[in-house]
């Protein structure tokens, strides 16, 4: 049985014929049959994945050029676009729906020769910090099974934990790949906004939505954010800022200036172990002779408001196109135009895509748009002027990832503020629109790991990952 540790040493092995892509790609079917029960997987795409490994091992016998990403196996979230393969968000209101064309990342990878085996488990229309609140059932996380994998990216982090993929690609409108990250000892990042291109990402909320890498280890994320960064046509929020040679820009020895936000390493909340660990790293950092300084950030209190309020007004616009008119699912209750609309929205979505829905409904209605939204722009201003601010004097900003580790599955299900407060590290790198990545800092007396956050400046994800590069635990 093959071992993966990183992609650099499976492409060594590969062209020194020590494995087959074929026999990867086996072994990976045989891995996800065998854990089944993690849920990660929704569907595996056997026949299209030994075609692509097939390929591959013809043009390794025949000494052709290969792609970066040759015999890597790569998973997609539920919410990517992959043509002429089913897509459905995690929910029922997309039943039998299949894709007309590929996602813009799924097109790179593919140019790259990457191997992509299937969709994974994630929440509805990315809404959830849990990965609870799937159609399809909940997802386990492989080092404690009694607890949540975290979410919305859930599946995509499992698989990379649970050595189901090599690597895989989840989306994070307010952390939806760095929590889950953070509670399965993997690496995730969400880049700058504007980095990726979003055209095939089933939108939650367009103005925070972001498409990123889960990995074992910084380089192969790095690699893989390399590959599906720069502009494109079919996104005109996309830039054309050049993309940099993150996989080559890493462990430097560069020394770094550190700001660390005193308000969310000392917060209340946080666990007391998690912030040692981050307060142990940034001690590492001073001995590596980078500069590390406390800073304070006044709007601690007003990023989940502020995310919820916006988010949820892009969601209820994003999702209103989901009416059982066009496509997906239709009551079978329905006998008119109107009762098609009521019946199968109420039936066809979850309770938590509903609550955002009308949350946001509501905070876009004409009695509350000033009160709500349009204040929650300019709080969003504020928040995005005090990071820019920092991030004048200083290289990057740390703080925990989450405040704690992995929580047991129900714990937080009944009360959504809890669950919501689950992001409050996270979110401000997409208020912001700024990269951020999480990396396991530690492993708590609890047996589960522990991440470290660190955002750096628009399209500064060289420092970022060079930094994350030396994280030592």
């Amino acid at each position: 049985m093959y071992s993966f540790s990183s992609i650099e040493q499976l492409q060594t092995d590969l062209n020194n014929k020590q494995v087959k892509c074929e026999e990867l790609v086996l072994q990976a079917i045989s891995e996800i049959k065998k854990k089944q029960h993690l849920n990660a997987f929704l569907e595996v795409w056997e026949l299209t994945a030994l075609e692509q490994a097939r390929n591959t091992d013809a043009k390794i016998k025949n000494g052709d050029s290969l792609g970066r990403l040759s015999g890597v196996i790569i998973g997609l979230k539920d919410n990517i676009c992959y043509k002429g393969h089913k897509v459905s968000a995690s929910s029922k209101i997309l039943e039998g729906f299949e894709s007309l064309y590929s996602a813009t990342v799924v097109e790179k990878l593919l140019a790259e020769d990457a191997i992509i085996i299937g969709r994974l488990n994630c929440d509805e229309f990315a809404m959830g910090s849990s990965n609870e609140n799937s159609a399809f059932g909940k997802v386990l996380n492989p080092l404690n099974e009694n607890c949540v994998p975290g979410g919305s990216s859930g599946g995509a982090a499992v698989a990379v934990a649970a050595d189901l993929c090599h690597v895989t690609l989840g989306s994070d409108t307010g952390g939806s790949i760095r929590q889950p990250a953070s509670f399965t000892g993997t690496v995730g990042v969400k880049p700058t906004y504007g980095r990726v291109s979003r055209y095939g990402l089933i939108a939650y909320a367009s103005s925070f939505d972001q498409i990123g890498p889960i990995a074992k280890n910084v380089q192969d994320a790095a690699l893989v954010l390399e590959i599906i960064a720069g502009q494109d046509k079919h996104d005109n929020t996309s830039s054309s800022e050049k993309v940099k040679s993150y996989s080559t820009e890493l462990s430097t020895g560069k020394k770094y200036k550190i700001a660390y936000l005193k308000e969310c390493v000392d917060a209340e909340g946080v666990d007391p172990e998690v912030k040692k660990a981050v307060l142990n790293q940034l001690e590492n950092f001073k001995k590596d002779g980078h500069t590390v300084e406390a800073v304070s950030f006044p709007y601690l209190d007003f990023l989940v408001p502020t995310y919820y309020v916006l988010t949820t007004a892009e969601a209820s616009s994003n999702l209103s196109r989901f009416d059982g008119i066009h496509y997906g699912y239709r009551s079978k209750g329905a006998t008119d135009l109107e009762s098609t609309y009521k019946k199968s929205r109420s039936e066809g979505f979850g309770a938590e895509v509903k609550r955002r829905i009308m949350l946001g409904t509501f905070v876009l209605s004409a009695g509350y748009y000033d009160a709500y939204y349009s204040k929650g722009q300019k709080v969003r201003r504020l928040i995005h002027d005090k990071t820019k601010e920092i991030l004048k004097d200083f290289d990057v900003i740390i703080t925990p990832s989450t405040p704690g580790t992995a929580f047991e599955f129900g714990k937080n299900s009944a009360d959504p503020i809890k669950m919501y407060l689950e992001d409050i590290f996270t979110v401000q790198a997409n208020i912001a629109g700024v990269p951020a990545v999480s990396v396991p800092c530690g492993i708590h007396s609890n047996g589960l790991p522990m991440g470290i956050q660190i955002m750096a400046g628009y399209f500064e994800e060289s420092k970022m990952l060079d930094l994350a590069s030396v994280v030592k635990f």
